[in-house]
């Protein structure tokens, strides 16, 4: 019954539980590590460093471009294709818009010849696999370095010809571009005094494996299409882009810097 004469209401003892039970006592300091503070000074001092050398980095790319700019140097930066850049190709930004059609179809032949001689290199693929002269594989491969030649020699002269509007580009373009076409048409035909054996997919070449391999002679034939419409499109191109050098009065430019030039090299 004692447990019935506690007085609930009884004051309880005076707890202060703001008291300071365990830890430091009231009014002790906390020292603050002076190691983790000289740590981050440090770690600011070498952020204001690399960004003062990232700036002076950026002046200096700066300073060259303007430079390489005001020599005439183009400065191209890599931007095509999308996935993997190799070159620099924006005609919709550098080309003139009335130039814009000549160059998108100039384009389209060098990917068509990319297409043809890839093509080609199948076909003479199979033509090896089959029994068939390993010498005419090995020129169908020296061929795909058509591909990078084609790029440097005509097209990117061309580009910069119509970006630039530079007389002595056109002539580098016409002389390398006549020389593509007549490749075209011969590889389009493929006559065995020309090129050797079945090294490439020309009309002649599929009519002589027809017989002996029908799905391979297909494969030349198509292979001989290909060549034929590079033929006609790139005929087109040198035609429309020999007419616009015509009624520039570029022709006569370079008629002008060829007679200045050999004066000079005389003098």
């Amino acid at each position: 019954m004692a447990r019935f004469n506690e007085n609930p209401f009884a004051e309880e003892a005076n707890v202060n539980p703001f008291a300071n039970t365990g830890g430091a006592a009231r009014g002790s300091t906390v020292d603050i590590p002076l190691d983790s503070a000289k740590d981050l000074k440090k770690k600011e001092k070498e952020l204001q460093a690399r960004e003062a050398d990232l700036r002076r980095r950026e002046q200096e790319v700066k300073r060259r471009e303007e430079a390489l700019a005001g020599a005439g140097v183009l400065v191209e930066e890599r931007n095509w294709p999308p996935f993997c850049p190799i070159i620099h190709h924006d005609i919709a930004n550098e080309i003139p818009i009335h130039l814009q059609r000549m160059q998108y179809v100039a384009f389209t032949t060098l990917l068509g010849l990319a297409g043809c001689l890839l093509w080609n290199f199948l076909a003479t693929t199979c033509v090896w696999i089959k029994g068939g002269d390993p010498g005419a594989w090995f020129f169908a491969l020296i061929y795909l370095f058509g591909i990078p030649s084609a790029y440097f020699l005509w097209y990117r002269p061309l580009y910069r010809a119509m970006r630039t509007d530079s007389a002595l580009k056109f002539g580098w373009f016409f002389l390398c571009y006549a020389i593509h076409i007549v490749f075209c048409v011969l590889a389009a035909a493929s006559p065995p005094f020309v090129f050797r054996g079945h090294s490439l997919t020309g009309f002649l070449n599929a009519i002589d494996l027809i017989g002996w391999n029908s799905i391979i002679g297909i494969f030349f034939f198509v292979g001989a299409a290909f060549f034929s419409v590079e033929s006609l499109i790139s005929i087109w191109v040198i035609q429309q882009v020999f007419s616009y050098f015509r009624g520039s009065g570029k022709a006569a430019e370079m008629k002008k810097q060829a007679a200045r030039s050999t004066i000079n090299a005389a003098i």
